[in-house]
């Protein structure tokens, strides 16, 4: 079954332009031969291992058993399953969706790239904006912000919670292949490691750290700011007289970076170092010393305080040039008027009389001989 239409000339199998067209199908291809290993009795434990979250542990509470999930080596297999999953998903977007926007539009092959990215990007944060704020408001996390430190370390997590973080590890591994299936200029790619690599880290730090609480607040925050934005330039795109859009995600970005540094400091250098379990046991899922606490304070602020640089440098340049044109357009809409503040006549002398332009001669009147 294929999951995208065929379109241009056959390529050779398994050379680079018939991978990047029917990327979508190979990923499908695997997906179903795991699922179809659910059908044997023999593979189907193998096959639940990619499908659904592993390590699992029972808690009994006085309303029954809790079935709790801590991470392990079996993640790394979920995740390999669901990089597949959203390579699948992305191929469909873009070729359903984007594409078709694109050959509207007709834009240039930036802004084609651009145009691509946020419309990915924007289900993308859309998605993680609503299920982290779900997560959020049943936890108790909002309603209790002390609970994102008190009883560390986190290492029981609920369903939901364990594959939000192994769909975002997912997500982010599988946007480096893509930057090959896109056909990134190499110019744009260090610039694109770099943002996956940033999500990579805090997210995956948030994980193995055990400080999952705190990393879903911060990654609903960054991708409540990120969709405002995909959305501003998207609207730009398909009508560039509209920027309001921009002036919201200015205000957004900004509460979202000192939510963040605020979150971030208030966790980590006020939560955890009142916690009673100051040690290293990593054994029990403990790294609550003052050593890495700073250095996830330094690796959350850093990139808060560097954005905001970055940011306000970009707001400067545009106030300067939006003055600049405005002086301009001044200077142009001032008539300028001929030297010593007396208008000349307009038209030319004939037989000692002042003809307009046109030929015709409201008044007669004799020029005086010098």
């Amino acid at each position: 079954m294929a999951v995208l239409r065929r379109r241009g000339r056959a390529h050779s199998v398994l050379s680079h332009e018939f991978v990047i067209q029917n990327r979508a199908d190979i990923a499908a291809a695997l997906v179903l031969i795991v699922l179809g290993g659910l059908m044997f009795e023999v593979t189907a434990k193998t096959a639940f291992t990619f499908i659904s979250p592993q390590h699992n542990v029972t808690s009994t509470t006085p309303d029954g058993d809790v079935v709790y999930y801590v991470y392990g080596t079996s993640d790394c297999a979920t995740i390999s399953f669901y990089i597949f999953i959203t390579i699948i998903l992305h191929a469909v977007v873009q070729e359903y969706t984007l594409d078709k926007v694109n050959k509207r539009l007709h834009l240039s092959k930036v802004k084609h790239n651009k145009v691509n990215e946020s419309g990915q990007l924007l289900l993308f944060h859309l998605g993680t904006s609503a299920w982290g704020i779900y997560l959020a408001v049943t936890e108790g996390y909002l309603s209790a912000p002390s609970s994102l430190w008190e009883d560390y370390p986190h290492t029981h997590l609920t369903f939901q919670m364990k594959f939000f973080y192994l769909c975002q590890l997912s997500y982010w591994l599988h946007m480096i292949p893509e930057l090959y299936f896109q056909r990134v200029r190499k110019e744009e790619v260090p610039r694109q490691l770099l943002y996956i690599g940033l999500y990579l880290v805090h997210i995956a730090g948030a994980y193995l750290l055990n400080l999952t609480r705190a990393g879903l607040v911060m990654a609903v925050l960054q991708s409540v700011a990120e969709l405002v934005f995909h959305m501003a330039r998207l609207q730009y795109f398909t009508n560039p007289d509209r920027q309001a859009l921009f002036g919201v995600w200015a205000v957004v970005f900004v509460l979202c970076r000192l939510a963040t540094l605020t979150l971030a400091l208030l966790v980590m250098g006020f939560g955890l170092s009142r916690v009673q379990r100051q040690s290293l046991d990593m054994e029990h899922g403990v790294f609550n010393t003052l050593p890495i606490r700073l250095s996830v304070l330094l690796s959350v602020c850093a990139p808060q305080v560097w954005m905001m640089w970055r940011f306000i440098n970009f707001q400067l340049r545009r106030w300067r040039q939006s003055r600049l044109e405005q002086v301009a357009r001044r200077k142009v809409a001032v008539p300028t008027r001929p030297p010593g503040g007396r208008r000349r006549d307009t038209g030319h002398h004939e037989n000692g009389l002042i003809k307009s332009e046109d030929g015709s001669s409201p008044r007669t009147r004799k020029i005086r001989s010098p």
